[in-house]
């Protein structure tokens, strides 16, 4: 995958904070660092709106449905 030069302007104590860790050998550098925050961030975003739409399921419903679903492809199986 390629990579792309991307100008952000970032508040100055966020940034110092980012070059503490870079200076910890916590990242190599800031671009990584940051690339990570990115994609920790989107993937949380990812992980809560999948939270967010499973919510609005019916419960009842959905396991009403799954016991249909098994109990229909039990009597398909064939004998052994």
């Amino acid at each position: 995958m390629g990579s792309n030069k991307v100008a952000i302007t970032i508040d100055e104590e966020l940034l110092k904070q980012l070059d503490r860790l870079v200076a910890e050998r916590r990242f190599p550098n800031r671009s990584q660092a940051i690339q990570e925050a990115v994609r920790e961030k989107l993937a949380h975003l990812d992980r809560t709106r999948l939270a967010r739409e499973a919510a609005k399921l019916d419960r009842r419903l959905e396991q009403k449905l799954a016991d249909e679903g098994i109990k229909g492809e039990a009597e398909e199986w064939p004998e052994y």
